[in-house]
């Protein structure tokens, strides 16, 4: 079973435009000095973790009273495997970002929630959330669907696991998420439908997305 600790800096996200042109054997074209890209999508980093977490806290207390990632939490993700990460930069400002980490069950269980086990065929998508100044924009569908995408360039695997409130059901099926059922996994005062999207076409994304 092929491992999942891709390194970071073979994901179609990670590398600045420009190198993957020179790459490809395109005429490089001159870069001004001092800017940042104006859209980036790029796996996260520990040094991401605080505006991560800012984020996450924003979107989530306010609505919940609570986080679904600690800060810890999210340092250890980021640590252990950057790779299940993706984060959205606007001019060097991240707007939005979800974070993954491996699962080898069937089903989701109370310990995927601070887990990651390595070398697993399922990723547990734990947090998608959105900067409060680029929501009702679309950032988030987006998102998703490019962190899909980006799943089948990484080696062996096949599905992707989540648990949400009924009230973003909708929102996953969209992406072609698929009900499993009520969670096992339990928060006070909260229940959560799990889901799963099904992961194919590697041999076709590989071929068209620069995997």
């Amino acid at each position: 079973m092929p491992t999942m600790t891709h390194q970071v800096s073979r994901s179609p996200f990670s590398k600045p435009f420009y190198m993957r042109t020179l790459e490809d054997g395109a005429s490089p074209r001159p870069q001004r000095r001092h800017t940042l890209p104006a859209s980036e999508f790029r796996n996260l980093t520990p040094q991401d973790a605080i505006s991560v977490f800012e984020i996450e806290r924003e979107a989530f207390v306010s609505v919940s009273g609570e986080c679904p990632l600690t800060l810890d939490e999210v340092l250890n993700f980021l640590s252990q495997c950057p790779e299940l990460s993706l984060g959205w930069f606007e001019e060097g400002q991240l707007v939005a970002f979800i974070i993954g980490s491996g699962w080898g069950k069937e089903r989701l269980e109370q310990e995927a929630m601070t887990q990651h086990i390595p070398g697993t065929s399922a990723v547990h998508i734990h947090v998608l959330s959105v900067h409060r100044h680029a929501r009702q924009q679309g950032k988030g569908s987006i998102l998703l669907w490019r962190y899909l995408q980006y799943l089948r360039c990484v080696p062996g695997l096949r599905r992707a696991l989540l648990i949400c409130e009924e009230f973003l059901v909708p929102f996953y099926q969209k992406a072609g998420f698929k009900e499993k059922g009520l969670s096992n996994i339990t928060v006070p005062n909260l229940t959560f439908q799990e889901m799963e999207y099904h992961i194919g076409g590697a041999a076709y994304a590989r071929r068209n997305s620069g995997c």
